[in-house]
This record gives C-alpha cells, sequence and structure tokens, in this order.
C-alpha cells in the first residue's frame, strides 16, 4: 500500500513550481506522466545546457529530485494528432498540472473547460506567475519577480537594499501551496463528485512571507525596508576560523542563556536597548572572531541556546541529521549516481515509494501508449514527437 496509489497525474509543466506536486504525488505512490513538449526541451536546452553525450545527459536529466519517480511521455501537445492520446490519458487521470501562461493551454484545446468536458472528476491545477485572473494575469515572471510584486523582495534578507536571493523561494512555495490546494480540491470531489480548477499565483504563494510584518504593523503602509540594524533576536557570525554561525535566541529566556553562555551576562537586561545594540553587535562579532566555530558550537549547545552551523548545500545535504531522517537520497542511474533531498514529510504508515531517476525525454512512450491503446510506430511516423505546430509561452 502507498499512500497515493492508484492516482494519475499529468504533469505538463516545465519548472519547479508546476513540478512540485507530481515529485511528491510520485514519491508517494501516484503514476505520475510527464509530458515533455520537444519545443520546451529545446529551449531548456538553449537557457542551462545539454549533456555532452547520453551519460552526461542522463545525469543532467536526473539530478533535479523534483523530476524523479515519473514517466516520460514525449509529444507536441499542439499537434494535430496529439488530441486523442491527450483525451485518452486524462479520461483514466485525477490531476493536471500546468504552468503556462493563462491561455496558452486552451489555445491547443487543452484547457480546463475542453478537458473538464472529457472527464469532469479531473483536478486541473495551473501554476502561473500572478494567476488566471486580474490586471495581472497575461505577465510572465519568474521567482524573484514574483517575490517583488508580492512585497517579500523587500524585506526577505533583511537590508535597506533588496537583493536577488540565493535560492527559489517563490517557487517551491507556489509549489508547495499548489500541492496542499490540489490535495484539498481532490477530497472537495470525495463529496462532490466533481474535479474543480485550481489557480495558483506564485505572486500570492509569497505573500504569506509578510504574515509576521502585517501582524505586528498598524498600518501596513508603515511597513518599509529594513534597516539592517542588529537586534538580539539574532544574529549570524564569523567565527575564528573563517566558518560561519547562526543564532536566534530571540525569547528572553534564551537570549539570557546566550549571554550567561558567551561571557556577557549583562546583556541580558539590555535585549531591549536598542541605543545600545550597535556597541553589542560590535563586541560579539569580536568576542565570536576570537574563535573557531566549534568552540561556540560547544559551548552554546551545552547552554542550550539556539545556535546552528551555516552549512553549505552539501554540507546540509550529507548532514548526519539529514542522514538519519531519509532526507539525503543518493539515487543510481545508468549512467552513475546522483544526490537528491528525500520527501520533505514522513507518514507513520505509507513511507516513500523506492525512487526512479527521471529517464531520458520519452523513455515511456511506447509503455503508456499501449496501454491507452496507440502505435507508438505509427504515431512516430505524424511527427507528434517533434517541435512543430503548437503554441508556447
Amino acid at each position: 500500500m502507498t499512500a497515493l496509489g492508484g492516482l494519475t497525474v499529468l504533469d505538463f509543466s516545465r519548472f519547479l513550481p508546476g513540478a512540485y506536486f507530481g515529485w511528491l504525488a510520485g514519491d508517494m505512490g501516484a503514476d505520475v506522466i510527464r509530458i515533455e513538449h520537444p519545443r520546451e526541451l529545446a529551449k531548456a536546452k538553449t537557457m542551462f545546457g545539454a549533456g555532452a553525450d547520453e551519460d552526461a545527459e542522463t545525469l543532467r536529466r536526473a539530478r533535479p529530485t523534483y523530476t524523479r519517480n515519473k514517466r516520460s511521455l514525449l509529444l507536441n501537445p499542439g499537434h494535430p494528432e496529439a488530441a486523442p492520446v491527450i483525451h485518452a490519458l486524462v479520461e483514466r487521470a485525477d490531476v493536471l498540472l500546468e504552468d503556462y501562461r493563462p491561455g496558452v493551454m486552451a489555445a491547443m484545446g487543452l484547457g480546463y473547460e475542453a478537458l473538464a468536458a472529457i472527464n469532469p472528476r479531473l483536478v486541473y491545477c495551473s501554476v502561473s506567475f500572478a494567476g488566471q485572473t486580474g490586471p495581472m494575469a497575461g505577465r510572465a515572471g519568474h521567482d524573484p519577480a514574483a517575490l517583488a510584486l508580492a512585497g517579500a523582495l523587500s524585506r526577505l534578507n533583511g537590508t535597506p537594499v533588496p537583493t536577488l536571493p540565493g535560492a527559489q523561494v517563490a517557487d517551491v512555495l507556489a509549489g508547495a501551496h499548489a500541492a496542499i490546494a490540489v490535495l484539498t480540491a481532490l477530497q472537495a470531489r470525495h463529496a462532490s463528485g466533481k474535479g474543480q480548477h485550481v489557480d495558483v499565483a506564485m505572486t500570492e504563494a509569497a505573500m504569506p512571507l509578510l504574515m509576521v510584518a502585517l501582524g505586528r504593523a498598524e498600518d501596513p503602509a508603515a511597513i518599509g525596508f529594513p534597516t539592517g540594524a542588529w537586534h538580539p533576536k539574532g544574529g549570524v557570525w564569523l567565527c575564528g576560523d573563517g566558518e560561519w554561525l547562526c543564532t536566534t535566541d530571540m525569547e528572553p529566556r534564551y537570549w539570557a542563556r546566550f549571554c550567561e553562555a558567551v561571557g556577557r551576562p549583562h546583556y541580558a537586561a539590555r535585549q531591549f536597548d536598542t541605543a545600545a545594540h550597535p556597541a553589542m553587535q560590535e563586541d560579539l562579532a569580536a568576542l565570536f572572531a576570537a574563535q573557531p566555530r566549534a568552540h561556540w558550537l560547544s559551548l552554546l549547545e551545552a547552554a542550550d541556546t539556539q545556535a546552528m552551523p551555516v552549512l553549505t548545500p552539501g554540507e546540509a545535504l550529507r548532514h548526519p541529521h539529514a542522514e538519519a531522517r531519509g532526507m539525503h537520497v543518493t539515487l543510481p542511474t545508468p549512467a552513475g549516481t546522483v544526490e537528491q533531498i528525500g520527501t520533505p514529510f514522513h507518514l507513520s504508515d505509507h513511507p516513500p515509494v523506492a525512487h526512479r531517476p527521471a529517464p531520458l525525454p520519452g523513455a515511456d512512450n511506447a509503455a503508456i501508449l499501449a496501454e491507452l491503446g496507440f502505435d507508438a510506430a505509427a504515431l512516430e511516423a505524424t511527427g507528434l514527437f517533434s517541435s512543430g505546430a503548437g503554441a508556447s509561452r
């Protein structure tokens, strides 16, 4: 038994926000069929490059965590011969994911209304930059632009000058919200017997990042850019060996423990004395720079404060805690092993399925088409599996 066994997901997505639910669903046992448009594959190779040979391309395809546990069906959705194949897929699907600009899927005859007529139980999830409605609906954009429009880029790094984040914050938030929304729609289908259109905007998925600031402000318009000033709620410190340490002792009892542990007990009473903060920050920075990180981690852990090393991605992935929690996945492929992130939640009765790396485009064409009653060789002669007619983002 798997948590999502029997669920069929059609994944038309090209980028992380749209692909996120398919990744989670595949990990939990759903049959996820990734519909790969030859034109989109060509665009991706232009933007991100391609492997020098088949082994290199196999590894490149397999590395992204969010592509695993999906089967690949290579076809051009805009080709005249695609409709019967896609309609047959839709008839048996539970969920469809897409991340094109609003209107693009409809232009290919694959909009929600058209496919819901084929399968009224279909949960159709559209993940886009600004949503399917509203004055910004036609705009395209990626992660930083979504954060900018959501008001989050102005505060994300805590500095007076906004900078581009080094991680895909809006992408992950949009994907996570899409997963929540799809599962909610599937639960609603149990009662109604009907699917529905799920509309997820990256800009809206990023707005919960503002919740804390908004909850503390009498007037949202008064929330400006951070000043960059240090406050004892936490800090990032450069240690004597060149390594970094993060502390988050914002609660008074933790702050008191921190002050005692680093030999500054008199700072405990000055946590909210903003006039004293610059001198305290300068003193603490010099203090941390006097000893290696291991010294401070040992001391602060013994005092039960909130201190953690600032790890690189590789260090975090291979950390003993990540290993123990199953968050470090080593996945064999025909060309070698890739390292990925594990499923970011744990169900006591339904662990993830055995992971499968993403195959090369079209590797599952013959099997999937045979399941639907089509002859892959005959369809290949029509040009269905190559770029040609068909709308693009």
